[in-house]
């Protein structure tokens, strides 16, 4: 791999991380809260899918793709439910309860979950040091999350933890899919392949009441970066700079959500909140170094994002 391919395969994955992480705290922007709600969450979640599906459909067009093969459409449709469906629904509940912050802390261990998903799918073997360090990151969430809750887990957390459930099951499905179909085309068609789902459930779920603009800027970037060209970014990076390489941007993710939130809304990041970040980032990267046996992953299954 030449120098100048490494560079620009590193660039874009800090884009592509970059892309990801104002997903949250634009999600929180578009659908409000409790006491300020705005759009609604179903219609954040299902219409970012829509309006995706749609330009999914013109590039697909463009590109003249060749349509999946019959035994590659139960994939696609396990793609959606987590990466189309699972993940911006229970955000979007989750974020009308918590700040954008809370949330980016819980959300740091999808890269242990998408691995320990893709190891269960391929039936691998990581070792013992893979599952202490991602028993490590589940209890340092657990324990953030029952720390803010003051009396202990709100509902809320248990909707984030489903939302990385969905994400890291949609992930693996959509990374395997990428060693036969190129990686851009498999969320494109994940999306068209949801249209008939998400058009009318979006028309449904419209908002019957007037909202900021600025939720309609936060709907818009959820729909157009989050839920499409930011697959385009990070895959076009794995594939230029090296999954290995590149992957390790995505320890940023986490806590440029955390600052990101504090200029678009408002919230404020203390110390103790950015400590428990940090610790889950150091066991994520403390995760890459243990051997997990990944010669049978097509490129992308442990490191795939949305």
């Amino acid at each position: 791999m030449d120098t100048s391919s490494s560079s620009r395969g590193l660039a874009l994955g800090v884009l592509g991380v970059f892309i990801f992480a104002l997903s949250i705290p634009m999600t929180r922007l578009a659908s409000g809260s409790a006491a300020d709600p705005q759009l609604p969450a179903v219609f954040v979640a299902i219409g970012r899918a829509a309006v995706a599906g749609v330009l999914a459909a013109a590039y697909l067009a463009a590109v003249r793709a060749p349509w999946p093969r019959a035994a590659q459409w139960p994939r696609l449709a396990l793609t959606a439910a987590g990466v189309v469906f699972g993940w911006p629904l229970f955000l979007g509940w989750a974020v009308l309860r918590v700040d954008a912050i809370h949330a980016s802390v819980i959300s740091g261990v999808l890269p242990l979950a998408t691995a320990a998903v893709g190891a269960w799918a391929l039936r691998q073997r990581p070792s013992p040091g893979f599952w202490a360090c991602a028993l490590l990151g589940c209890a340092l969430v657990v324990g953030f999350a029952a720390w803010r809750g003051g009396s202990g887990l709100q509902f809320a957390d248990g909707l984030l933890l489903l939302a990385v459930l969905s994400a890291a099951i949609g992930y693996v499905s959509g990374a395997r899919l990428s060693g036969e179909i190129a990686p851009q085309q498999v969320i494109s068609w994940v999306l068209v392949m949801s249209l008939p789902l998400t058009v009318p459930v979006a028309i449904a779920a419209w908002p019957s009441e007037p909202v900021r603009a600025s939720a309609w800027g936060g709907f818009a970037y959820v729909a157009v970066f989050s839920m499409w060209l930011g697959f385009f970014a990070w895959y076009r990076a794995l594939a230029l700079g090296g999954t290995v390489r590149v992957s390790q941007v995505q320890l940023l993710q986490p806590f440029l959500s955390m600052l990101l939130a504090v200029p678009l809304l408002g919230e404020s990041l203390d110390a103790a909140t950015a400590v428990f970040a940090l610790a889950v980032m150091a066991t994520v990267a403390l995760a890459k170094r243990m051997p997990v046996n990944t010669s049978n992953v097509p490129v992308g299954v442990a490191h795939a994002r949305t």
